[in-house]
């Protein structure tokens, strides 16, 4: 791999791979991101690359293993270009027929996307309903390139916009553009990129560092770790512009060490970049040096927050610290430090190319662009899906993610991560923006997206997240190791049947404390899921609190199990599998809970085919039916 010297060597490069490609060679790409994986897109892969061996079309066919498209719900994802045609849930055996119909150029309709709503079939990859509502700018070219190979990424224009900084534009032009795009953080806070570099750019310090903030924490998200597996050069040439444009030297890229694969992407992506001169000294002979270390976290969610990763960076405990001055003027080694997310760098080099009007024309009067999420809970597509922002929450639950699952009813999205705040159905035409969320009593966060239907217990969601709070707080503050633990406490006794009356009120207050008083954003967006739950779902509170009861039926000891005696067919199925043995019946003989030996595990209500196993809150379970009452009148109840 030789080096280049020049831009001019830059575009031969690319023509050169450009040249060698036929446009209209059939190419298989199967997505080999962590998703994909885990459904066993490796053996997919590998039996295509046999099978194409095997009917003697090496010259013919290529392969490839790409990043995450987004609809990890139907993986893992084929998709055979020229045409796009997409090929979901393929599994090994189905790989024949796949190269067979490549050969006779058909289609194997059996496995195309089918649209639940209509029945039709959708060929291309573009005419799936899950990916046509969305607007992908960064996500799009996962699925058409090999992270491993920088030739990839070169071939659709890559490191053209670093090029373009270097030799065309001053630091100070690259400023004024990014503050044109209105480009803000996609980690969570929203602050204005452009405005974050231009007080790095201006602070006296000689020495400046950038860092890529890849600690991605949040349960369910995984937004970060599709692009840095998917795409990791864009990582890269962003985060080279922005060290270009404060007059930094050198970047981090801050991962967490549980994504192997994107660890392993991105550093087969510094290597690649150096071998050619894309990063290093003295980048494409512009005199610009700039070098790039990958940094493993060790699983702690608070490093996310910008101090502690600087922290953790500079070789000590992961913790925040007052941010008396701004992390831009004061931050790694005391030195002036932009950090941004891994999806905010990603945007650099399109904003650069393609221009701060074309950003803008994207997005809310507050909120530019696009922005990715991950779509997860009870939804129908689960997957990673990128929205301008303004897009609705109804239009990305309904049109993209399909709806509710078996036509449940919708009770609440969660955004934001665990420090988020749940919105209920009343909000599902909020335009989704940094403002117009934060107004609602939630946050844009990072990214992740939890939809929630009927089944589940606001104040349990509320509990769950204070829980995982609880653990991830470093301690070093008093008012967010002590408020979250104290708020913690007082929803576990409310979902145990144990709340009292003012304990609302209490939560409240003691929310308000710690939002107002803890040393760091982990800190003051804790209460997020215990404020907002308490505002649009305090009748729920309210039930397990005065009535005892669960009304989502969810909170394990505040419900019971009863099996109706006029739905029960004495198959004995639930009797077999319960496992504290706490069901009596038999053949033709009503069952029976014993309520004493009943550990409310659920089996008996997830195995019973007739529905006659209730699940009940709140009232007395009915009497034990005597023995000599149990018989079932066989013509009556005989299925």
């Amino acid at each position: 791999m030789a080096r280049i010297k020049t831009p001019e060597e830059l575009e031969q490069v690319r023509q050169g791979i450009l040249s060698q490609r036929d446009p209209n060679k059939p190419c298989i790409s199967v997505c080999v991101g962590a998703g994909c994986v885990a459904s066993g897109a490796d053996e997919v892969l590998a039996a295509f690359k046999a099978e194409i061996e095997k009917q003697g079309l090496r010259a013919e066919v290529d392969t490839k293993g790409t990043g995450c498209p987004g609809f990890c719900q139907r993986g893992p994802v084929v998709v055979i270009f020229p045409e796009e045609t997409c090929y979901l849930q393929v599994k090994p055996e189905d790989v024949p027929e796949i190269v067979s119909a490549i050969k006779e150029k058909k289609i194997v309709e059996r496995l195309l996307f089918v649209d639940p709503s209509t029945g039709e079939k959708a060929i291309r990859e573009s005419d799936i309903s899950f990916y046509k509502n969305q607007k992908r700018i960064n996500i799009s070219t996962n699925i058409k390139i090999d992270p491993k190979t920088i030739d990839d990424y070169l071939s659709i224009g890559g490191y053209s916009a670093l090029s373009k900084v270097l030799f065309q534009m001053s630091p100070e032009q690259v400023l004024e553009e990014v503050k044109k795009s209105n480009l803000r953080g996609r980690g969570g806070a929203g602050f204005p990129t452009g405005i974050k570099w231009e007080g790095s750019r201006n602070a006296p310090e000689p020495v400046k560092y950038v860092i890529v903030n890849a600690d991605e924490g949040d349960p369910g998200a995984f937004m970060d770790r599709a692009l840095l597996e998917g795409n990791p050069h864009s990582i890269l040439e962003g985060l080279a512009i922005g060290a270009y444009a404060i007059g930094a030297h050198e970047g981090f890229i801050y991962v967490r060490q549980e994504y192997p694969l994107a660890v392993e992407n991105i550093g087969i992506a510094i290597r690649q970049a150096e071998e050619y001169g894309l990063l290093g000294e003295n980048i494409l002979g512009s005199g610009f040096d700039f070098k790039v270390t990958v940094h493993q976290g060790a699983g702690a969610f608070v490093c996310g927050e910008s101090t502690a990763l600087m922290t953790a960076l500079e070789g000590r405990a992961g913790e925040p610290r007052p941010k008396y001055i701004r992390s831009n003027i004061k931050g790694l080694w005391e030195k002036p430090t932009v950090l941004n997310n891994v999806e905010t760098w990603a945007n650099v080099p399109l904003i650069i190319n393609k221009g701060a009007d074309w950003f803008t024309q994207m997005g809310t009067e507050g909120s530019k662009g696009t922005k990715i999420f991950s779509l997860v809970g009870k939804i129908n597509n689960t997957g990673l899906v990128e929205v301008p922002m303004g897009m609705t929450l109804r239009d990305i639950i309904y049109k993209i993610g399909g709806g509710i699952p078996e036509d449940k009813k919708f009770k609440a999205v969660q955004t934001g991560g665990p420090s988020g705040g749940c919105l209920p159905e009343e909000l599902l035409d909020l335009e989704v923006g940094f403002d117009e969320l934060t107004k609602a009593g939630s946050m844009m966060g990072s990214g992740g997206m939890i939809v929630m239907d009927e089944d589940t217990c606001m104040v349990d969601v509320a509990r769950y997240f204070l829980e995982f709070l609880t653990d991830e707080s470093c301690g070093k503050c008093v008012p967010c190791r002590e408020g979250v633990r104290q708020m913690l406490k007082i929803l576990t006794n409310i979902t145990q049947g144990k709340g009292k009356e003012g304990d609302i009120e209490l939560l409240e207050e003691i929310a308000g404390v710690v939002k107002d008083a803890a040393l760091c954003a982990l800190g003051k967006s804790a209460p997020n899921p215990v404020l907002s739950t308490i505002k649009y779902f305090r009748d729920e509170y309210k039930a397990h609190i005065k009535e005892k009861r669960c009304p989502a039926l969810s909170c394990k000891e505040l419900i019971a199990y009863h099996i109706d005696p006029d739905t029960c067919r004495a198959c004995m199925a639930c009797l077999k599998k319960c496992p504290s043995e706490a069901i009596n019946g038999g053949k033709k003989l009503i069952h029976v809970i014993e309520q004493e030996k009943c550990t409310k595990c659920g089996t008996c209500f997830e195995v019973c085919r007739f529905g006659a196993v209730k699940k009940i809150s709140g009232e007395p379970v009915p009497p034990p039916i005597p023995e000599e009452a149990r018989i079932i009148d066989k013509g009556s109840k005989e299925r």
